[in-house]
């Protein structure tokens, strides 16, 4: 794989040409910046920019502006090669605050094992309804010790729309849902995300999350996508590298409060 090229592609496809993530929700292109608008429950923010130390500054201030008049919080979605180089301390200075720095993880889905390999006492449930969402929205919360009010919101929104952009899987250990994980398809693109892809404490180092990747990766080949993306933090990435993942760059959300 060359990392370059998919780099490139992926800034391409899923930054600068993106397109809406849910019902309700637009992309707009304001100068050299492209950004994301929806509900107070959506993700609202910047999903890429082209700027320089002469423009990032005017550029900032124009977005937060923008935001502000709406009400919205909304996040700079910030990748390591962006310009200008200093462009997280440029955020910083203008009132942002910084969030855990994250791996962009690539892998060519014909490299990935496909075979899902559950523990014993296993068994994973596609969601499908309202209900699957609130099981989804638990292990979140469990899992990663955060609210999930906005998410559960999110999908139940796609779901609403009969949405074919995402697909949602629960790993239940008999009536207890131990981990879930989505993946988020873009449609007229080659990649497919990974998201969420969390484990309750006392079921972690038994290869359910394995189990969970190899399950998207399956669904995403049957669909013919080329490439899975996720954005790993430091307990995912150890484990996405054995599987086959590579680091393209690191990326690093900067959130505002209006």
């Amino acid at each position: 794989m060359d990392h370059e090229e998919v780099l490139a592609l992926f800034d391409r496809r899923l930054r600068r040409d993106a397109k809406a993530d849910g019902p309700g929700v637009r992309v707009e292109r304001d100068g050299d910046v492209v950004r994301q608008v929806g509900a107070h429950h959506d993700w609202n923010g910047v999903l890429w920019s082209d700027l320089d130390g002469a423009t990032a500054d005017a550029a900032i201030t124009a977005q937060v502006r923008y935001f502000a008049a709406l009400g919205r919080e909304f996040e700079w979605k910030a990748y390591a090669h962006d310009r200008p180089g200093d462009l997280g301390m440029r955020l910083q200075s203008a009132g942002f605050t910084a969030g855990p720095e994250e791996a962009v993880m690539v892998a060519r889905i014909q490299d990935l094992p496909t075979v899902v390999a559950l523990p014993e006492g296993i068994q994973l449930r596609p969601v499908t309804d309202s209900a699957g969402v609130d099981l989804v929205a638990d292990v979140h919360e469990q899992a990663f010790g955060t609210s999930s009010a906005r998410l559960r919101q999110r999908l139940l929104d796609q779901l609403a729309q009969n949405s074919e952009t995402v697909s949602m899987v629960v790993a239940m250990a008999g009536d207890l849902p131990v981990c879930a994980a989505r993946m988020e398809l873009n449609p007229g693109t080659e990649f497919a995300g990974l998201w969420g892809g969390g484990t309750v404490a006392a079921w972690r180092g038994r290869g359910v999350y394995r189990a969970l990747v190899a399950h998207r990766a399956r669904i995403a080949a049957d669909l013919g996508y080329r490439y899975l993306q996720v954005d790993a933090s430091d307990q995912s990435r150890p484990i996405l590298q054995r599987l086959g993942f590579t680091v393209l760059s690191t990326t690093t959300p900067y959130v505002y409060q209006p």
